[in-house]
């Protein structure tokens, strides 16, 4: 079940540490947003040093729909009636900028870079378009009506955000990682304020960045209060049409496609880690409904940390952790997340003021709806008299049948059927 991608792309490797360091800022996590705050730092000169568990874009990043956009949904009316009007310009300003910055960048690293249109559809609520239009016109953002798409479902009609792009994410991150300095197969097994004890040996740095997807420190930042993870779908299908476009549904288990090359990728079937939801099946249905013709060529999954409040934690770990920072929470948008967490980072760590920081920060309100839902589940999930547990924080694990794996439904971890670790936050394998 491995992606596109990973059949596609030839990671470069790098050492293992094997002695102890020192360094002015450590990175954890050698996923996008990792690599992107690497490099962000290494060309503004500041001494740093990226440790990966395993090998570099081998969790999450690999299993990307590679997306490059600022539509995120129907997001900005949300946003607007949250926030309100300069917050969500903010993040619109923040996730445009982020579209450009990987353009340039994408001129000196060949990644199948192409600029297209992104669409967002409701399949129920043309009032739900009308609101988001209505916003993003208010924003000064040049969004447009559609009324039909090029795909085989009834819509109420869809947002056009023109010159957004798709691109190979692991043809981008491993280009990028070359000449990065960066130590694989490197544990962080312990955090002190000034200095990690790895695997390899211990790593002194005055300033820390932690982007391991979910953030695996429980004492601070409550982040296993503030999201939750959800797991989507996707089949690589030939002989399907080309759709010239991104299309995703505003509904959270709706269907989205994109075409690669002579593929088309249909995702979907999402639920939350650890719950029942249509997987592949949902999918295989769908094509053979649809795409008469077409053969499915590979299939795999992903998942996703979604927050509260449909913004990401970018900043600070906490009020209590200076120079400790996080990059987390993508809602499904890690391409332009992990860019925009490239450069609130590194302004935070040169001390400089950013302007989008504070959209972004951590620390922020949690007082929304979404927080009664995840204590409420995980309370659920921690007097489930069942074996085995999640050794994160003691919930008991579901089998997932479609993928034979062991989900947390709490905060998202996820082992193999032998209990070893697959996904974060968990640092370690359950027992058998």
């Amino acid at each position: 079940m491995n992606s596109i991608w990973t059949e596609t792309a030839q990671p470069p490797r790098f050492p293992s540490l094997e002695k102890d360091i020192k360094t002015d800022v450590l990175i954890i996590g050698g996923g996008m947003a990792g690599l992107l705050c690497a490099h962000a730092l290494q060309a503004a000169g500041v001494d740093y040093t990226l440790v990966e568990a395993e090998r570099i874009c081998d969790g999450i990043t690999k299993n990307t729909t590679a997306k490059i956009t600022a539509q995120h949904g129907l997001v900005y009316h949300r946003l607007f009636k949250k926030f309100g009007r300069e917050k969500t310009e903010l993040y619109l300003k923040a996730n445009q900028a982020a579209i450009e910055k990987y353009r340039a960048l994408c001129e000196t690293i060949d990644c199948d870079f192409e600029e297209k249109d992104s669409f967002v559809y409701s399949s129920e609520s043309p009032r739900a378009i009308e609101r988001e239009l209505e916003v993003l016109e208010n924003l000064h953002f040049p969004a447009k009506f559609v009324e039909k798409l090029p795909l085989p479902i009834s819509v109420s009609g869809a947002v056009k955000f023109e010159k957004q792009a798709q691109f190979h994410p692991l043809k981008f991150a491993y280009g990028l990682a070359r000449g990065l300095r960066i130590y694989e197969k490197t544990k962080v097994l312990e955090l002190t304020p000034n200095a990690a004890i790895t695997s390899g040996g211990k790593i002194s740095a005055k300033k820390t960045i932690v982007a391991t997807h979910f953030p695996f420190i429980n004492k601070h930042g409550f982040y296993f209060l503030k999201m939750y993870q959800h797991r989507s779908y996707v089949l690589a299908l030939e002989n399907a049409p080309n759709i010239n476009g991104m299309y995703v549904d505003d509904a959270k288990a709706g269907l989205s496609f994109r075409n690669y090359k002579n593929l088309l990728f249909l995702g979907g079937g999402d639920h939350r880690t650890g719950e029942k939801g249509g997987n592949w099946r949902e999918l295989e249905a769908f094509a053979k409904a649809h795409y008469l013709q077409a053969k499915s060529v590979s299939r795999w999954a992903t998942q996703d940390c979604m927050t509260l409040d449909e913004v990401p934690y970018i900043g600070q770990y906490s009020k209590r952790t200076p120079n400790f920072y996080v990059a987390t929470g993508f809602n499904k948008w890690g391409m332009t997340s992990s860019m925009v967490a490239a450069d609130i980072l590194t302004d935070a760590v040169l001390d400089r003021e950013n302007p989008y920081a504070s959209v972004f920060y951590p620390s922020r309100t949690i007082l929304r709806k979404q927080l009664a839902v995840n204590a409420g589940k995980a309370i659920l999930n921690l007097i489930t008299p069942t074996v085995p547990r999640c050794p994160h924080m003691g919930c008991a694990l579901k089998y997932n049948a479609q993928e034979r794996s062991w989900d947390c439904p709490c905060h998202g971890s996820r082992f193999t059927e032998d209990k070893k670790l697959i996904d974060n936050p968990a640092t370690g394998d359950a027992k058998k």
